[in-house]
This record gives structure tokens, sequence and C-alpha cells, in this order.
């Protein structure tokens, strides 16, 4: 989740009266824009897949952006294993490339404390773009083979994101879809899985409720899907933005 707000404003008298390097220290600031989320979920799902054994938890983050584009990051979230936290810090640089369509390239790191060997890094590159109400965003994500988390597989992930607002009310319907390939457990059971959901979302003011219905391809077999928590579920968001 990333929010954007600017701060605006100029001494035009000081600017006559001191030094130009005086002026560009004054404005500097308002080059960066510091922004953030606290959120609660009915239920973690991270490509579909429930992170926190389909029970609640609190998320929330803040990142750091620069007007040229680079951004800095972190995110967080409570999970069912690992020591039962997740930090996420990520970096990228985000450019409109032609109009209305914007084009975003960083890599993520995954990181559980106090579980050794479980870092996973992560490039990704996404396209977002605007068709009328319509916002579409297409993305890939891919780690590479080698880490000791992920052992010598590699897992790629891409997915489609659609949100449309509906005019002059504060609802915008969403709907997501996603396709992991791994031979690692990124990949499911069977080394290729599918993700999807569609919802819907209220904002007021700062506040967002969400609520939205998820599943995954994952395979039935001996009850695997309901037991790693891939089955679908119908999910509630509640979260507050500055």
């Amino acid at each position: 989740m990333r929010f954007t707000k600017s701060i605006a404003g100029a001494l035009l008298l000081a600017a006559t009266a001191t030094p130009a390097f005086a002026q560009e220290e004054a404005e500097a600031p308002d080059a960066f824009t510091i922004t953030g989320s606290a959120t609660v979920v009915s239920d973690y799902r991270f490509r579909g897949f429930s992170q926190t054994n389909e029970e609640a938890t609190i998320q929330g983050g803040f990142t750091v952006a620069h007007e040229s584009g680079l951004y800095v990051g972190t995110w967080g979230s409570g999970i069912g294993f690992n020591n039962g936290s997740e930090i996420d810090v990520f970096a990228g640089f985000a450019k409109e490339v032609t109009s209305g369509l914007t084009a975003d390239v960083g890599v993520t790191a995954y990181f559980y404390p106090g579980a050794a060997d479980t870092t996973i890094y992560e490039p990704y590159f996404s396209l977002t773009g605007t068709v009328g109400p319509a916002t579409i965003k297409g993305g890939l994500a891919w780690a590479w083979g080698g880490q000791d988390s992920l052992g010598d597989d590699s897992a790629i992930y891409a997915y489609t994101d659609v949100a449309v607002g509906i005019p002059e009310t504060p609802l915008k319907l969403k709907g997501h879809l996603g396709y992991a390939k791994s031979d690692s457990f990124l990949g499911g059971l069977d080394g290729e899985v599918l993700d999807y959901s569609i919802g819907a979302e209220v904002t007021w003011k700062a506040l967002t409720l969400g609520v939205s219905y998820v599943n995954t391809d994952e395979t039935t077999a001996l009850g695997w899907k309901d037991a790693i928590g891939a089955d679908g579920a119908v999910l509630f968001t509640l979260g507050a933005s500055f």
C-alpha cells in the first residue's frame, strides 16, 4: 500500500535576500514524502495462501519517496510460523513513462526475525495504467535460486490487478489473478498454482473497509488445500492511511 501526499510552501521574500544554496536547503524537504498505513485483516493471504493459520492479524508499514521516483520502505505483519512475524524491506524506482502509464522496478527482501535461513530476495517489475474509471496493473516478480530459503530452486510470479471506481461514490471494485511457478514451496505442491480474488472496498477519509473472496487452484488431494490454508475464503480488512 502506497499513498502520496505533498508539502507545499515558498518564502519568496527570503529567497531574494539569501544565497541560492540557502533557498535549496529550505526547499529540500519538499522533495520527499512519507506515507504509511495500518490495517487489521481477518486472514493474511500471500498469493492465495494463509500466513496466519486463517486467523486475524495486524499489519502496517511506511514508505519514503523522492520526487525523482526513488523510494524505500518497510512493511510488517503477524504470521503463524517462523516466530510469528514477517518484516519486508523494499526499494525501487517508479515513474510515469507515458501519459497514464507508470513503470515500477525494485526489489523486496522478506525477513522472518529469529528464524535462520528464511530470508527471500525478490526483484519485481510492474506497469500500471488507467482506462476510464479502471486502474489496471500487470507485474512480474522473480526470486533466484541459490538463496538459503529456496535452495537451488528459483520462483516466478506473474499477476494482474484491476480496480474500478464507481463514479460519485466511495466504492471500488477489485479483481486479482496470479500465477506462481517454482519447485520450491512458492510453487505449491505441484510446482504451479493460480490464485485469484474478487472484492470491493469503501473509503471514508483515511479509512478503508474491504471485503473479498480469495481462492487458489491448489490440489485438494488428501485434504492438502484446506490443511495449508489455500482454500476459498471471505476476507475482511479495515485500514487507515496517512
